[in-house]
């Protein structure tokens, strides 16, 4: 007979869904376009069938697809359990755009599905796939909540339906999957009872090594309390008051461009730093023409940046989840040479990496496991409140060659990061075969102007090269 089968989200993913409101949409996803290539039918159709096909034997590569949530009685915790009435059809969809099938249209559909939030009483998870798109090419839409994944575990994903060989195919081999029956409420209540009833043992396991490593964990303690500390302090702390920090709404509209790795490692070997700082460099000086052109005050302003940082270990890849730390760093958005902007963002980041931020943040996530997912939302909470930060800017390594999708090659792969509560603007960067590719999320009423900001990021990295 089938076990009953349950597993506990962290208290980082179940932050992820306190956090979500009717206008704050906690969903991460993004936008592939592919050559259509072996997948178009004569008639001009994508070959639905077969995209259904190699789906379902993807789906054998990551289960936790098929789950859906249920809640610990009394506690209110969430758990992942087996949904035994998972249908791919739901979650897989076919769409088409109206001609002539270009970017500009398949931007407004992007914003049309991303307004919507996922059904919490499924697994919460979409596939659009869309034809119609000019040149033979079409796109897939991906929509995952992010109490599911985190950008390394979605680029983790891909590898369960793509591969590096135009040949690559996934083992279609039928294996019939069963659903295992999800525990009772009092199993439920049970298991919660003996992981709280096992964390003071944990914590004595934790004081032997204190003790036979002392100086070693001392200073691991006191890392801990000082980026706790800082943590805290940033939080309840204000950046400055910009037209990008405005109450949302449920609509979304998305853009994107794409820059060539090769130009902006020219840059970067001119300017210094690293890739991520000359991307951050374009967006300080993308924000301050964007806020020049509002006319916002710049002098002495404090604009600050969350960038999202992996603490994925390698025993921790390709498991879904979430494994990160969120760093908040100002940006010299009141600088007005493009050169000193720069300067100022390397600075910056290597004083971060020095900083115990990186570990605070995980004490946090681990005193919230241990403790209650209260304390953790409780922080996002306040520091959405006391605006700790404008603006999410994230950034996810993706494979340096081609990758191929039942034989269509994948052209460009632009990411969505969500919004959160008073944030109009939303920036993810995803590396792959060479370009960056730059997705923005933003408030469909709160920023009619995107595009502008779009091309001022275009045009701040075009005014780096030329230094």
């Amino acid at each position: 007979m089938a076990y009953a089968h349950a597993d506990r989200l962290t208290a980082l993913d179940t932050s992820f869904l306190d956090l979500e409101t009717p206008d704050v949409h906690m969903h991460v996803g993004s936008v592939g376009i592919f050559e259509s290539g072996p997948l178009l039918r004569p008639d001009g159709g994508l070959d639905f069938d077969r995209i259904l096909e190699f789906a379902e034997a993807g789906m054998r590569r990551a289960p936790r697809f098929r789950q859906k949530l249920a809640r610990v009685p009394l506690t209110g915790n969430p758990v992942w359990v087996d949904d035994d009435h998972f249908n791919l059809l739901y979650h897989i969809r076919h769409t088409s755009l109206p001609l002539p099938g270009d970017d500009r249209r398949l931007k407004r559909l992007v914003g049309r599905i991303m307004s919507e939030k996922l059904d919490r009483t499924k697994p919460m998870w979409e596939l659009w796939f869309v034809e119609g798109l000019e040149d033979d090419r079409f796109a897939v839409i991906s929509k995952v909540h992010h109490c599911l994944i985190d950008g390394i575990s979605g680029v983790a994903l891909l590898g369960a339906y793509m591969g590096f060989d135009a040949e690559y195919e996934v083992d279609a081999t039928d294996h019939r999957w069963i659903p295992r029956p999800a525990p009772g409420p009092l199993g439920l209540l049970g298991a919660e009872l003996t992981r709280r009833a096992g964390i003071p043992f944990k914590m004595m396991r934790q004081g032997t090594g204190w003790i036979q490593h002392p100086l070693e964990s001392s200073r691991r303690a006191m890392d801990i309390v000082s980026g706790v500390s800082g943590t805290l302090s940033n939080n309840l702390s204000s950046a400055s008051e910009t037209p990008f920090n405005v109450p949302i709404g449920s609509h979304r509209r998305f853009d994107w461009t794409r820059f060539d790795m090769a130009a902006m490692r020219e840059v970067k070997k001119k300017l210094g730093g690293t890739l991520n700082d000359i991307a951050l460099a374009c967006v300080a000086g993308a924000v301050r023409k964007q806020l020049s052109a509002d006319g916002s005050d710049l002098e002495d302003i404090d604009f600050r940046v969350m960038m999202p940082v992996s603490t994925r270990t390698e025993d921790q890849r390709g498991k879904l989840g979430n494994r990160v730390s969120l760093l908040v760093a100002s940006l010299p958005v009141g600088e007005k040479d493009a050169r000193r902007r720069v300067e100022a963002v390397v600075e910056k980041t290597r004083e971060l990496k020095k900083s115990s931020q990186v570990t605070g943040a995980e004490a946090l996530e681990e005193l919230s496991d241990w403790t209650s997912p209260a304390l953790i939302t409780g922080a996002s909470r306040l520091a959405a409140s006391r605006r700790a930060f404008n603006m999410v800017v994230t950034n996810v390594p993706g494979p340096p060659q081609p990758i191929f999708l039942s034989g269509a090659h994948m052209l460009a792969s632009y990411p969505l990061v969500p919004l959160f509560e008073n944030q109009a603007v939303g920036i993810a960067l995803f590396s792959y075969d060479n370009v960056l590719h730059w997705g923005f999320n933003a408030d469909w009423d709160a920023v009619p102007d995107l595009h502008d900001f779009v091309l001022a990021v275009e045009q701040e990295f075009e005014t780096l090269r030329k230094l």
